[in-house]
C-alpha cells in the first residue's frame, strides 16, 4: 500500500504501518457515517484498535485523515461502479450511474467532509471520468443515447442525482426508492428521440 504524505508523492508503507493505515481509514469511514462529522479522533482510534498516538503519527491533521478516507472510498466503492458488465451498452452506462449514486448516497458525510476540506483527489476523479466516457462512447456508437451527449452532461446528471441523494433539509426523508425514481427520470433524458439539447456554453 502507498499513501500520500501531504508533502510529496506517495511512498510504500511497511506492512505493519499499512495495516494500521487501513484499519484507521476503515474505522474513520464507518465512524463518520454512524457518529457524524464531529466524531472524535480518539473514538476513531478506539474503533481501529490503535492508540491515538498511532493515529496522529499516520495523520497529522483531521483533513489528512479525511483525504485518506475519501481516497479509500473512491477506489473501493465508486470507481468499480463504472466497470462494464454486459453486452448491453445502455444497461452498462445507466447501471454504472445508478450504482455510483447508491454508493455515494451511503457516504454522504464523508463526501461532505471531503468537500469542506478540499480533499478531492483529482487523479481518482479523472480516472473514474475516463471510464465513464468509454461507457458513454460505447452507448453512443450503439445508438442507445442521444448523439449530442458529452461527458460534461453525465457529470451534471450525477450532480443532480446526488442532490437528491444528499437531500439537505429533511434529508432523512429521502429514501432509496426516491433516489431510484428520480434517477430513472434523469436517465430517461439520455435516450435518443427527445428534442436536441441546446448547445453547451
Amino acid at each position: 500500500m502507498t499513501t500520500m504524505t501531504g508533502t510529496g508523492p506517495a511512498r510504500p508503507l511497511r506492512a505493519d504501518a499499512a495495516r494500521n493505515h487501513r484499519r484507521i481509514v476503515e474505522a474513520a469511514a464507518a465512524a463518520f457515517e454512524s457518529e457524524g462529522p464531529d466524531v472524535a479522533l480518539e473514538e476513531i482510534a478506539r474503533r481501529a484498535g490503535v492508540g491515538v498516538a498511532t493515529l496522529y503519527r499516520r495523520f497529522r491533521t483531521r483533513d489528512l485523515l479525511i483525504r485518506a478516507v475519501l481516497e479509500e472510498v473512491f477506489a473501493d466503492e465508486i470507481e468499480p461502479t463504472a466497470a462494464p458488465g454486459t453486452d448491453d451498452p445502455w444497461a452498462d452506462l445507466t447501471g454504472s450511474l445508478s450504482r455510483a449514486v447508491e454508493a455515494i448516497a451511503g457516504r454522504r458525510t464523508v463526501l461532505r467532509l471531503a468537500r469542506e476540506a478540499g480533499a478531492f483527489d483529482v487523479e481518482s476523479v479523472q480516472r473514474y471520468g475516463r471510464t465513464l466516457v468509454r461507457l458513454l462512447d460505447r452507448a453512443r456508437d450503439a445508438g442507445a443515447v442521444r448523439p449530442e451527449l458529452t461527458a460534461r452532461d453525465l457529470s451534471a446528471l450525477l450532480v443532480m442525482a446526488l442532490a437528491v441523494a444528499e437531500g439537505g433539509e429533511g434529508a432523512d426523508d429521502t429514501t432509496g426508492e426516491d433516489r431510484r425514481r428520480y434517477l430513472a427520470l434523469l436517465l430517461d433524458g439520455l435516450r435518443p428521440g427527445h428534442p436536441p439539447l441546446p448547445a453547451s456554453g
